[in-house]
Formats: C-alpha cells, structure tokens, sequence
C-alpha cells in the first residue's frame, strides 16, 4: 500500500480522514511485525470501548513520532492550535501559568491523535473536575534488567500487601520491561498524600525485601534491584494509559491482566502487540475492580499497625 492519499473512517457520528494510512510507523526488524499508520487506527477503533473509560476527563500528553518510531520524538503536552473544535480541551494550572491539554472523551478524538501519531498517551492520574485530587495510584515496577521474574515476584508482594491494606489493585504491563500496579481513589486526597502515602507502602516492601527490592531514585543506588517508583503520583505527572501503543519495535501494548495471569510463564511486558492485544483486552481482566475508589485513611491506619 502507499503511503500517500487518505482513508475516510467512521467513528460515532464523525467522519474523520486519516492522512498517508500506509505510512509505515513501525519497521518490521528483528522478526517483530511491520504496522502502518493504518493498522493503528484499525487497533485503536477496535479497543475504543474498553480504552475510552480510562482517557475520559484526563488530561494526555502525548508520544508523537511522525515520521515513525526511528524518527524524532515529539512529548506534546499543549493543544495545537489546528486541532479540530469539537476536541476537549483542558486548561490546566502549572507553575508561572497554564497548560492546555487534549482530553480524548470519544473514539474520534482517538483516531484524531493517531492520524497526527500519536503513540503513545500518557495520562494524569486525575479528571479535570478535580485536577488536584487523583483518583488514580500507580506503582510502576521498573526492574534493572530484562529478567521478567524479578518482576512477577516484586508484583506478587506487592498484591500481598495490598490486599493486607484492602485496597483493589489492577496490574497491566507496561509495553515496555514492567508492570503497572493500579489502585482506584476515592478522589478525596490531594496529590501529595497519595504519593507520601504510595511511598510508604513501598518504603515498607523494600524493607522487608531489601536484597530484590529499593526505592532509591538514582539508578546507581539500585544495583540489580527492582526499582518501586511511585514518583507518577504527582501534579502534572502522568502514567502510560491502559491499552495505548509504545513507541517500541513490534508495537507492544501497554495491556490490562487479572492477577490469575501473573502466573502465565509466557506474559513478559511485551506480551501484546496491536497484532493480538484485542482479543486480550476484551476479556476485561479488570471486571472484578470495584467501580468506586477507596479513601486511603483506613489503608494508611493498617499499613501503621503493620509497621509497628
């Protein structure tokens, strides 16, 4: 297929011209598959009904790579001016004034951002009705290596200690060589106490397991520990959203699981690509997840006891 010329698609009630849908974003290379800008917009119409839910009301920042993934990156934060006016935007405060932001509530929107490739979406952990009160916690377990085990068993701990905490948690790779631990919010705590209180929990678990495990922020303080960040859980920061493409060969796929998959020997952070992450994400591995979120006072109460 060439890259020129363009393809008219459907979404909602829009219709939407996607520019050079044979531009090749991803090279075949390394035996990993060869996917156009096409072939993303064909992924993203399809998972729009599970992704849009976790997008909706949250500010993005975006992985743009026109000219493919061996191309020059663009980390755009600000609304181009030639976006289309049905778009959501978010005026967001920052230090010294504003930021506009896109916010993706629908699946033109989605096709929009990758027919100006956009990647990967990177959103903040909170909706524009409450901007300085997250409704969402993430650990990100990033390990010093490529061993995928270091990884699993951090993820198991972790799920332990949670469920000592009753806090619901949600696990999904990355895409790229970790492992996302979501917990839901109430909404009712600022930016600040979630991360000192994220911090705490893995404060806590690399204590207990201080030969696998560190918080130390600087890579030379790690060693071949697994890193517990929780650096994400803060105003202005975002995290990778659920079921968006990396910027990577073989486009992988930040993808939800259930924690019965943890136990899968073949699930690595790469697992899904657009190839095969559909049929994944349809299952619904988060349908057990409550709805609500949870205040994080009672948590912090047992984690205290814990602590001693």
């Amino acid at each position: 297929m060439s890259d020129d010329g363009t393809r008219t698609v459907r979404a909602g009630r829009r219709s939407l011209e996607i520019h050079r849908p044979g531009k090749v974003l991803f090279p075949g290379a390394g035996g990993t598959g060869e996917y156009t800008k096409g072939d993303l917009v064909d992924y993203h119409r399809a998972v729009a009904p599970f992704m849009l839910p976790h997008l909706r009301g949250r500010p993005l920042m975006l992985d743009r790579r026109p000219d493919g993934i061996d191309g020059p990156a663009f980390m755009q934060k600000n609304t181009p001016d030639g976006y289309p006016d049905w778009i959501t935007r978010a005026e967001v405060p920052k230090e010294g004034g504003t930021v506009t932001h896109t916010v993706c509530d629908d699946t033109a929107t989605l096709l929009h951002l990758v027919d100006q490739a956009g990647i990967t979406l990177h959103r903040w952990l909170s909706r524009t009705g409450r901007i300085d009160r997250p409704d969402r916690l993430v650990f990100d377990l990033d390990p010093s290596g490529d061993d995928f085990e270091t990884v699993r068993k951090a993820a198991r701990l972790l799920g332990e200690l949670l469920d000592e905490l009753d806090l619901p948690s949600a696990l999904m790779t990355t895409g790229s060589r970790g492992l996302h631990v979501i917990v839901p919010l109430s909404g009712g705590h600022g930016f600040d106490d979630v991360r000192a209180f994220a911090r705490e929990v893995a404060d806590t678990l690399a204590a207990a397991h201080p030969d696998r495990l560190t918080t130390a922020a600087r890579k030379k303080d790690r060693g071949d520990r697994l890193y517990l960040d929780v650096q994400r859980n803060a105003y202005a920061q975002t995290a990778v959203a659920p079921c968006t493409v990396r910027a990577l060969p073989g486009a992988p796929v930040a993808t939800p699981v259930s924690w019965d998959q943890l136990d899968d020997p073949e699930l690595h952070a790469r697992r899904w690509t657009v190839a095969d992450a559909v049929e994944q994400i349809r299952t619904d591995p988060w349908a057990d997840l409550p709805r609500r979120g949870r205040a994080l006072g009672p948590a912090r109460r047992r984690l205290a006891a814990l602590r001693g």
